[in-house]
């Protein structure tokens, strides 16, 4: 978050670091996950309040929603998935009735520096989370989570469900950008 945009919200990192030729499998995943986060970002970035908070009918999603969403995921994944970290300032005064859907409602309460602001927190405290769970035993470790009948997923799973996270979201927030401004593609434009 070095510069701003024309509107004085932070600039997204949309900046995507190809790996090597030789990547290991652990690299990989992570440069997808990475590479989904820059794609997001430039989906989602640069926009004023109008903008991110624009809804779409019938649907009552809004790309505001979609950020604040991806913010809570972020913090999830570390959080109750790898039981590798807490949850960021959004989440810490809620309660279990403003729950499901807070990420969603709340949005229409933020402004796009928050949001944005927010979702960089999340996804930093996240890449600190997998930089040490991949050097602690890699992506073979079971999973802080627990699934039915006390079954752990490995973190493999874990990061494979985030990226498809990611992927569900992107799909809508491509969508909601083009009808915004018309802008598309498929990866942010790199310098």
């Amino acid at each position: 978050m070095t510069d701003t945009t024309p509107q004085g919200t932070p600039r997204l990192d949309t900046t995507i670091d190809e790996p090597g030729p030789d990547a290991g499998e652990v690299e990989l995943a992570l440069f997808m996950l990475e590479r989904t986060r820059a794609t997001f970002a430039w989906k989602v970035g640069g926009l004023d309040a109008e903008a991110l908070h624009r809804a779409f009918p019938p649907s009552e999603m809004t790309l505001a929603g979609l950020v604040k969403h991806m913010t809570f995921v972020e913090d999830d994944f570390v959080a109750r998935w790898l039981g590798a970290g807490g949850y960021g300032k959004p989440w810490q005064r809620t309660t279990p009735e403003d729950w499901p859907g807070y990420d969603w409602r709340s949005a229409a309460d933020d402004s796009p520096a928050d949001l944005y602001r927010w979702w960089q927190e999340a996804v930093e405290r996240a890449r600190a989370a997998w930089t040490r769970v991949t050097a602690d035993g890699g992506l073979d470790e079971p999973a802080a989570i627990e699934w039915d009948e006390g079954v752990h997923p490995n973190r493999r799973r874990v990061l494979v469900d985030l990226n498809a996270e990611y992927a569900r979201h992107l799909g809508h927030a491509d969508l909601f950008r083009e009808a915004i401004d018309g802008l598309v593609g498929e990866d942010p434009p790199q310098g």
